[in-house]
């Protein structure tokens, strides 16, 4: 198997690509400028973000590192949202999430010498109603801070949520099956090598 390089510091991002069997990996976090061209949809602005972050990764990593990296953004309608910038934005933005449909998007590039490869992946989470007393008792709870979207699908965010429609991986950060299939083509085999005689 390469070495493995996940070019991220989400621990989410590292916690799933634990659970699929990739336990031997190093964490870079390269810095990579996140802007993009007007006019970008959602999902070619989370390609365009991720690609720009395997760039930046390549002065971190050597030639043969096998090198994930990700991007991963919320959308409501046009609007793009970012991580909150204190409680108060996170308030907001869950507002405007309570009661609607919004879309997760994900970048994710494999990258392996001059060979890259880039998919992405969305799903839509439809919140329940929030009322003002679960917004600030959420919040409060800090895990909104570090969050696209200020909410965690894994965590104490999973009771905003009343349905997804999609990878549940995704809205997590890591859409994990288009990553198994495109590291078998990288020549990780995650499930087969794991057949002894």
């Amino acid at each position: 198997m390469p070495h493995i390089v996940l070019a991220s510091g989400s621990p989410r991002r590292q916690e799933l690509l634990r659970r699929i069997g990739v336990t031997e990996f190093d964490i870079v976090v390269p810095e990579a400028d996140e802007s993009c061209p007007a006019g970008l949809g959602a999902r070619e602005t989370v390609a365009h973000i991720a690609r720009a972050k395997a760039e930046a990764a390549r002065a971190l990593t050597a030639a043969d590192d096998l090198v994930i990296t990700a991007d991963t953004m919320v959308f409501r309608g046009d609007e793009r949202l970012g991580k909150p910038r204190d409680g108060d934005d996170a308030a907001r933005m869950l507002r405007e999430l309570s009661g609607g449909r919004h879309t997760v998007c994900t970048g994710v590039t494999v990258r392996q010498g001059d060979r890259l490869e880039c998919f992405t992946v969305s799903t839509d989470v439809y919140f329940r109603a929030l009322s003002d007393a679960e917004l600030r008792g959420y919040v409060a709870s800090g895990e909104p801070m570090d969050k696209a979207g200020a909410y965690g699908i894994q965590g104490l965010g999973s009771l905003l949520v009343e349905r997804i429609d999609g990878d549940f991986f995704n809205v997590m950060g890591l859409p994990l099956l288009p990553l198994y299939e495109a590291l078998r083509r990288f020549g990780v085999e995650l499930l087969t090598d794991r057949i002894t005689g």
